[in-house]
C-alpha cells in the first residue's frame, strides 16, 4: 500500500511497496540528509518529477553489481588503455550532478529537480555522496554519482559526453571498490545499459539482507579521499 508520510522521521517497511507500479512504497515527507540517509540504509530511494509529489522505492527486484562481475568488453578495455582520459574522485560533485540534471532535461526530463540537486551537494558535503569524474584534457566528459553506505555504493546517475564515458566512469568506480573492500553497486532499476555491463537482479528479500551486512562493513581508510583515480 501507499504510505502518506509526515513530519516524523521514519519509513514503512519495504515489503508494503506496491506491485503496480513496482516498488511505489510512501509519498511526501523531505530531502532533508537524516530522511535521505534512513531511506538509502532501509532500500529505498527517491524518484519523482517536477510535476509530481515527492515519491519513495523499493522495487522487486533490484538491479545489483558485483564490482569484480562488470563486464569489461575489449573495446572499452582498449579505450581504457589509451590514456585518452584521466579519472578523478570527489574534485567536481556539483558538476557531475549537474551535468546528470541537464542531460536527462534535454532528452525525456529528469527526476533530478532542483531539490534533488541540492539535498545531494549536501549529503556530499557531509560525506556521504560521492562522483567519479572522467576528464579529456580539463574538460569534464563523463561522470557518476552515489551513495556510500559501508561496503555497498548506492548509484544515482551517470552522464557523458564522449562515447562510452559512463562505462569508463563506471570502470572506474568498480576498480576503485574493489581496491578498498567495496562489495556491492545497488543501480536500483534494470535496463539495457546497465544489464550490458553485468549488472543482474536479485530479490528483494536479498537485497535487502545483504545491503544490512554491507552497510555495517567499513572500507579502508581513505577510500572516498578526493584525488586521482587510476585504472
Amino acid at each position: 500500500m501507499l504510505t502518506l508520510l509526515d513530519n516524523r522521521l521514519w519509513f514503512p517497511d519495504p515489503a508494503l511497496a506496491l506491485n503496480d507500479p513496482d516498488g511505489l512504497l510512501a509519498m511526501g515527507g523531505d530531502l532533508s540528509c537524516d530522511r535521505l540517509l534512513l531511506a538509502y540504509r532501509m532500500g529505498i530511494f527517491p524518484w519523482f518529477d517536477q510535476s509530481q509529489p515527492l515519491l519513495w522505492w523499493s522495487p522487486d527486484p533490484r538491479a545489483v553489481l558485483e564490482p569484480a562481475q562488470l563486464h569489461i568488453s575489449r573495446s572499452l578495455a582498449k579505450l581504457a588503455r589509451r590514456n585518452q582520459y584521466h579519472f578523478t574522485l570527489n574534485t567536481a560533485f556539483d558538476r557531475v550532478i549537474r551535468a546528470c540534471r541537464q542531460l536527462r532535461e534535454n532528452r525525456e526530463g529528469t527526476w533530478i529537480t532542483p531539490g534533488i540537486e541540492q539535498a545531494y551537494c549536501r549529503l556530499h558535503r557531509q560525506g556521504h555522496a560521492h562522483s567519479v569524474e572522467v576528464w579529456q584534457e580539463d574538460s569534464l566528459v563523463a561522470g557518476l554519482y552515489g551513495i556510500a553506505l559501508g561496503k555497498l555504493f548506492c548509484g544515482e546517475s551517470m552522464f557523458h559526453r564522449v562515447d562510452n564515458g559512463s562505462k569508463l566512469a563506471m570502470l572506474a568506480l568498480c576498480r576503485h571498490l574493489s581496491l578498498h573492500g567495496g562489495e556491492l553497486v545497488d543501480c536500483q532499476l534494470p535496463n539495457p545499459h546497465l544489464m550490458s555491463l553485468g549488472v543482474t537482479s536479485w530479490p528483494r528479500t536479498r537485497f535487502l539482507h545483504k545491503l544490512k551486512e554491507l552497510q555495517q562493513q567499513p572500507l579502508t581508510h581513505g577510500c572516498w579521499q578526493p584525488g586521482e583515480l587510476m585504472l
